[in-house]
């Protein structure tokens, strides 16, 4: 096996965009610290009222042209949304005054994304999750002016699973996230069509964007109370409402979790101590379900879960604290000790009956041996001691490679791993086989600190020796810091390339 040379000559991109996100990212680091402290002990436990139905976000509409695309028209812009009786808050949001709508597409379907900024500052979007062509993957290179529309377009070709959207702009990314840019990207195949799931979109598939806020009496967002972990909030918003309750018609309800917190991680499961059935994660549907108590989300992953239900009863799904590997104070500063009740689960007195989860699920294709392995280790905000850098390259893959990245928190904090283009297969954390909560396709893992994680994944399709893709921490104050990097996928026998210009596509 070929080892990577960790840190080798650069190739230098230069753009006005790229000066200009840098600027931007120095800016947004210097005045948007707030107040540098821990959010202290939360407990939400028997105060949550739950008096306000969860909002299901709209599905979005879409077209399909006589070339067989399916277009989708979205837009970046400002509103004001309530999430309490204290008053309305100044929000962002896609199509939408918070949050976004449901993006819904077939495996093997060519889409287009009409994305039109109407915010007054530049932003991006990212498919987070999604296998695509460099250029169209939403990253920082690819940053939207004001008053101006991105329509990427790139055929969908991987298996059904619960993706997301949200800005990469470097340097603003927590901020353009927390004002409420975010959103789900639903894919579905022919494997997970044939299979008894809950699929009735609103009813017995409920989409869940979770986020922490902190509210203050006038009912707006406050963005000053920092771990180290960054923006920590003391109440849950679920699709933007809170204090959500969702009304259950069906024995069984599949509940599509997405940790979109900028920074708060979650070990979801029920007040009840009722087991759940996980029948997906990041990248699509596991061998076989999960049963568990509980399912431990970073910002970023996505769980599907699969919960029972009796007529007439009512269960709390909850955030119990999470095992974040830091010990007493470190610990309880980012989160570690925070339980929240999240939502209320309340069953009619009758329920439409549910077909049983299937024993098996989707077959998983183990990949092979790798040709390359590559060390990275995450330490303060930087990887392998070194800042984001707009015009460097900091490591280039050969296409249809099969890579080894071993991953390293090696501090005793918060940090997590993400990576664009592909998913990956945990091979082992710590030198052990990964319990079957990570036995699926990943893009996304929180890294506890000081455990080694051996990640492989397969570079297909697309290469590009002048746009690159990222990884970075999905701490999106530790991202915005500096915490990314970035990589080319090139044919054999080509090298990055030189600058990348600009890449936006008006």
């Amino acid at each position: 096996m070929n080892r990577s040379v960790p840190r080798r000559p650069r190739a230098v991109f230069v753009s006005l965009s790229v000066i200009t996100a840098a600027v931007i990212g120095t800016v947004s680091v210097l005045s948007g610290c707030g107040s540098f402290s821990g959010g202290g002990v939360v407990s939400t436990v028997g105060t949550v009222p739950f008096d306000q139905r969860v909002a299901i976000p709209p599905l979005a509409p879409s077209i399909v042209t006589d070339r067989g695309e399916r277009v989708f028209d979205l837009e970046a812009q400002a509103g004001t949304h309530s999430f309490s009786a204290a008053g309305d808050a100044p929000t962002w949001g896609f199509s939408q005054d918070y949050l976004g709508p449901t993006l819904v597409a077939e495996r093997g379907e060519t889409v287009r994304m009409n994305v039109r900024n109407s915010l007054p500052e530049a932003t991006s979007v990212h498919w987070h999750g999604m296998h695509l062509p460099a250029k169209m993957d939403g990253g920082p290179h690819q940053e939207i002016p004001e008053s101006s529309t991105w329509s990427p377009t790139w055929t969908i070709d991987q298996p059904a699973a619960t993706l997301w959207y949200h800005p990469h702009l470097h340097g603003s990314t927590e901020d353009h996230v927390t004002r409420g840019l975010a959103g789900m990207f639903v894919l579905r195949d022919a494997v997970e069509d044939a299979l008894p799931l809950p699929r009735e979109y609103g009813v017995d598939d409920i989409p869940l964007v979770v986020q922490d806020v902190r509210l203050g009496d006038d009912g707006e967002l406050r963005t000053n109370v920092r771990g180290f972990s960054g923006l920590l909030g003391d109440q849950i918003a679920v699709n933007g409402t809170v204090g959500a309750y969702l009304p259950v018609a069906t024995e069984t309800v599949r509940l599509r979790l997405l940790n979109a917190s900028p920074a708060r991680v979650y070990r979801f499961g029920m007040s009840d101590d009722r087991t759940l059935a996980v029948i997906a994660t990041d990248g699509g549907l596991l061998a076989a379900p999960h049963t568990t108590a509980s399912v431990q989300l970073s910002p970023g992953e996505r769980a599907e879960v699969v919960v029972s239900m009796v007529p007439g009863e009512s269960v709390v799904l909850r955030s119990f604290p999470p095992d974040l590997g830091l010990a007493g104070g470190a610990g309880a500063s980012n989160g570690g000790s925070d339980t929240f009740d999240v939502l209320e689960l309340r069953a009619s007195t009758t329920l439409r009956p549910s077909e049983a989860i299937p024993d098996m699920l989707a077959p998983i294709e183990r990949l092979g041996p790798a040709t390359v392995e590559r060390d990275f280790v995450f330490n303060g905000t930087t990887i392998n001691s070194e800042s984001m850098d707009m015009g460097r390259v900091d490591e280039v893959v050969t296409l249809g490679s099969t890579e080894e990245w071993v991953v390293r928190n090696g501090q005793s904090q918060p940090h997590s791993f993400h990576i664009h283009d592909v998913q990956f297969q945990v091979r082992s954390v710590d030198g052990v086989p990964p319990g079957p909560e990570l036995a699926g396709w990943k893009d996304t893992i929180y890294l506890r600190p000081e455990v080694e994680y051996r990640l492989a994944m397969k570079f297909t399709d697309y290469s590009d020796p002048d746009v690159p893709y990222m990884y970075h921490c999905h701490l999106l104050w530790h991202e915005d810091r500096g915490m990314m990097g970035q990589f080319v996928v090139v044919r054999q026998g080509q090298r990055a390339g030189s600058a990348p210009g600009d890449v936006h596509e008006h």
